[in-house]
């Protein structure tokens, strides 16, 4: 028995989701295909989701938690340090941008998404802001003369590095984003 198959099948289902989902996106998989590469049934898969909505919202509630050690990584590596903190956030955000699976989970829910009704979306507003509003103090923390415009000025280059590194490859712009958000970062300093 492989290590992957002793695992709980809840688990299982989670991990096949979210690597399919990020691979063919939500609407691109179904559940017979989640149940499969989870080495489970659907009447599993159902039996601890009552939906495929429902997995796709543990899915991202999963991301979630990994952004939040991904911010609390910041703090520990740089406690006290609002400028070092946003320095090291630049550099993981360009770490992240340029491996082969840049797939940001909340990002592509939110495009393929569509339904405001969908269990996920108010989630994935709420959460985008929460995290908006997270590196929006950080900037002012660190100096910078418009946090809010920065913060714009970042997230877009963030979003245009991940579809740059996806078309264009190592050979893109999206290598050069540490250098091109740390002159936008100086810039906005005080």
């Amino acid at each position: 028995m492989t290590a992957a198959v002793r695992c709980p099948p809840r688990e299982r289902i989670i991990d096949a989701a979210r690597d399919l989902f990020r691979k063919h996106g939500i609407k691109g998989i179904g559940v017979d295909a989640i149940a499969e590469a989870a080495s489970s049934n659907k009447m599993t898969l159902y039996r601890h989701f009552g939906s495929k909505d429902d997995l796709v919202f543990v899915c991202l509630q999963e991301a979630a938690s990994e952004a939040e050690a991904f911010w609390e990584g910041i703090k520990a590596a740089n406690p006290g340090d609002p400028r070092a903190q946003l320095s090291d956030w630049v550099r993981r955000a360009g770490e992240f941008v340029t491996v082969e699976h840049c797939n940001c989970e909340l990002l592509d829910a939110a495009a393929q998404l569509m339904e405001s009704d969908h269990p996920a979306r108010q989630f994935i507003e709420d959460l985008r802001g929460l995290y908006r509003e997270r590196l929006v103090e950080l900037c002012r923390a660190a100096g910078a003369a418009d946090a809010e415009l920065l913060v714009d000025a970042l997230t877009l280059l963030v979003e245009g590095a991940r579809t740059n590194w996806r078309s264009a490859g190592p050979g893109g712009a999206a290598t050069r984003f540490v250098k091109v958000a740390d002159m936008i970062v100086d810039d906005f300093m005080r």
